[in-house]
């Protein structure tokens, strides 16, 4: 095997029958064999590598399993798929690769430039609500990382039921020490691959920092928090990630304290669509047998169904509980943060029982004395309309005061963390727009601005991507986001509710500020419910 992979890395030097250039700098070998890159300007990229075997047939609802060494030269020049879903108009990120149940991919990008040191890497898990999203999307280069001296990596892991089921059949199969969820697993493959390979590339395994938004930042709450995935990063930054309770708060086998049914109950469901009956090995064949499309069912982000699916899960192995209360028992948070959320996030986990239709049915929930402070923290006045204050409302209870909580638990286990608020938004959408959507600050981070808005990038948006990206790059560097030319960023402290605010006035405009929301925010925690 050894004598091959030198022949071969022979023939790509003196252009023999590879077919490879002659950049010989764009070929590397790793730990399971040679592969080819592509090198552009001062950035050498590697996509499609496999992490882990095909989690197809009998690896289906399986731990991902260590990759197959392969002979020759793996051309890592094009996207592997990304993982099966039900893609939906409108995504932010559109992927560019086809999918396929076999998506167990990630990708590298590095500096071309040889270093005597090595560099910090960043890892990045994309969002998508667990049911959607991958890592070809254009919004997701590396490029820009790469140029700045990061070696970066983008990671596919399992979606929708492929990532995230249970049924009585797996659980006595029981074939690994845990089960349910399986995307996750995946990211925790990942991570051990960037340890022990990320050296080839250039990169310094000690010094690897998990980025990543929506999902991507419940990912890494379930990662910070998860005794599988102790000492694989040092750093995190967390992009409208939440913090309080994972996606689901299932249980695998058992009811939660809300008479939740167990994800096993939401897979008996799922397999009774497909006239799968029974909870014994005959029932898990037919379960892996079922065609990726029907494993599908048609899950995604508009189409999120609550009764056979359930998103991760608390499976007292991987997942030992929400996060919310791993943090309050002053544990969970031992790496330096970075996180943060935007002004207009994507509404989740309402505190409505049902939706109010008056604005004082709205502000109810606050009670007698907290709803008239809430009329003035919101800004209410006789023609706010009530499905805006509700929206914001939500907005607040899902992802906003979250992101402070974490901030505030963090600060109290004495970890440096640096909170922010994003809202900027791109001149072309200003006269739409009601703030900074949700998701809306990938671009400026990865600076890869014109993949969203093409032609219509102002020099204004440039500044704040420039500056955004400075931010992400100093801290994945060092632990700290300060650097030249960047205003300073003071870390959080829970007594002065201190952000960094991307301003909609732009990059000249950002810096610190005492939380404007503090009043209203103080007020969602207290009818957050406690775990």
């Amino acid at each position: 095997m050894k004598k091959n992979r030198i022949y071969m890395l022979a023939l790509a030097i003196i252009g023999g029958s590879c077919s490879v250039s002659a950049h010989n700098n764009t070929m590397v070998e790793i730990n399971d064999g040679l592969m080819q890159g592509v090198q552009h300007d001062s950035v050498i990229s590697y996509k499609g590598i496999p992490y882990a075997q095909p989690p197809v047939g009998d690896l289906r609802w399986r731990a991902p399993q260590p990759v197959n060494a392969w002979d020759g030269v793996l051309q890592a020049t094009d996207y592997g798929s990304d993982c099966m879903q039900e893609p939906f108009p409108g995504d932010a990120a559109p992927l560019s690769g086809k999918l396929s149940e076999d998506c167990l991919f990630l990708n590298v990008w590095q500096p071309a430039e040889p270093s005597r040191t090595l560099h910090p890497v960043m890892v990045w898990i994309h969002g998508g609500g667990f049911v959607n999203g991958g890592s070809s999307a254009t919004n997701y280069d590396g490029t820009s990382f790469a140029k700045n001296g990061i070696v970066m990596v983008s990671i596919n892991y399992r979606l929708g039921r492929f990532g995230f089921f249970a049924h009585p059949a797996l659980t006595a199969a029981h074939e690994d020490p845990a089960l349910g969820n399986y995307g996750l697993m995946d990211q925790i493959a990942a991570l051990k691959w960037v340890k022990d390979n990320i050296a080839h590339f250039g990169g310094d395994p000690n010094q690897v920092t998990v980025v990543g938004e929506s999902a991507g930042g419940l990912s890494i709450h379930a990662l910070l928090t998860s005794p599988m995935a102790e000492n694989l990063f040092e750093r995190a930054i967390i992009q409208s990630g939440a913090g309080r309770r994972h996606f689901s708060g299932r249980y695998l086998s058992h009811e939660n304290a809300s008479g939740e049914a167990s994800a096993e109950a939401a897979g008996l469901l799922f397999a009774k669509k497909f006239n799968i009956e029974g909870q014994g090995q005959a029932a898990l064949e037919a379960l892996r047998a079922l065609p990726a499309e029907d494993v599908v069912d048609g899950l995604s982000m508009m189409n999120l169904d609550g009764v056979t699916y359930t998103g991760p899960m608390i499976d007292e192995t991987l997942i030992t509980a929400h996060p919310q209360y791993i943090y309050n028992t002053g544990r969970g948070l031992s790496v330096p943060l970075l996180l943060g959320a935007t002004t207009s996030e994507i509404p989740v986990s309402s505190p409505f029982t049902k939706w109010p239709e008056t604005v004082d049915e709205a502000l109810a929930i606050f009670g007698p004395v907290g709803s008239k402070i809430a009329k003035y923290a919101y800004g209410v006045t006789q023609d706010t309309p009530v499905t805006k204050l509700a929206l914001d409302i939500i907005r607040d209870t899902g992802m906003v005061e979250p992101a402070r909580f974490v901030m505030k638990a963090a600060d109290a286990q004495g970890q440096t963390v640096y909170g922010y608020r994003f809202g900027y938004v791109a001149d072309a959408l200003k006269p739409t727009s009601n703030g900074a959507d949700h998701a809306s600050d990938i671009v400026y981070a990865f600076n890869t601005l014109h993949a969203q808005y093409h032609d219509a990038v102002t020099a204004a948006d440039q500044a704040m991507a420039d500056q955004v990206h400075q931010y992400w790059v100093n801290f994945i560097r060092h632990g700290n986001p300060n650097g030249l030319g960047v205003p300073h960023w003071s870390h959080y402290r829970s007594w002065a509710d201190n952000l960094m605010m991307f301003s909609n006035e732009g990059a000249d405009q950002s810096g610190m500020v005492f939380d404007p929301w503090k009043v209203r925010l103080t007020l969602i925690e207290s009818i957050q419910p406690p775990l």
